[in-house]
């Protein structure tokens, strides 16, 4: 699988996807792409790394990703659209993922929901305009016996009450906050 510009020139924004004589800014899924873009099936496989990489998928991205892998646009998006594992919006670094299957939803995962949106002031498929929170509804995250439950990226947090859930996103805020001032911290050491 080739990376280079076409043998004709292109102008940037012709739509072929080429980017002109702009680096390619998806140069980092190349490896996945020389993996997989030969391999029936693994489409999904590829859309799945693209996310991991950049976070969600922009057109941009599913555009390259179908020249690359020598697919339609529309078969590409299809199979993103069709799997609520894909993202086509930017989310907060923490993603918040709050269980509403039976088990929470009897032991008050709603009750939870309304700590969410009150503490962060925002509504279900939204981000916090600080950009650190994203709140994502879905239908079981297969922790019944913890419920209510949520997972916030990679870690979960199980029998939830208000109070508990306030708990955990202040705490992530403060953690948040703390990156920051040492990402300063750093920089300031690094100049002087």
């Amino acid at each position: 699988m080739s990376h280079e510009t076409h043998d004709h020139h292109h102008e940037p924004g012709c739509g072929c996807g080429c980017h002109g004589d702009q680096p390619n800014p998806f140069a980092e899924l190349n490896p996945v792409l020389d993996r997989y873009a030969d391999i029936p099936g693994s489409l999904i496989t590829i859309l799945q790394k693209a996310q991991e990489l950049y976070g969600f998928l922009s057109v941009e991205l599913m555009r390259h990703i179908a020249l690359e892998t020598h697919t339609s646009i529309a078969k590409v998006y299809g199979v993103a659209t069709f799997y609520t594992q894909f993202r086509f919006e930017p989310v907060g670094k923490y993603l918040i993922m709050l269980c509403q299957g039976t088990a929470c939803h009897v032991n008050g995962s709603k009750q939870v929901e309304e700590a969410v949106m009150d503490y962060l002031d925002i509504k279900e498929g939204e981000t916090t305009s600080d950009g650190l929170f994203t709140l994502n509804n879905v239908a079981c995250l297969g922790c019944c016996s913890l419920s209510p439950v949520m997972m916030i990226n990679d870690d979960t947090y199980g029998q939830l009450t208000r109070d508990k859930v306030t708990h955990i996103l202040a705490e992530l805020k403060e953690a948040a906050k703390s990156d920051v001032i040492g990402l300063e911290t750093s920089a300031q050491e690094v100049t002087a």
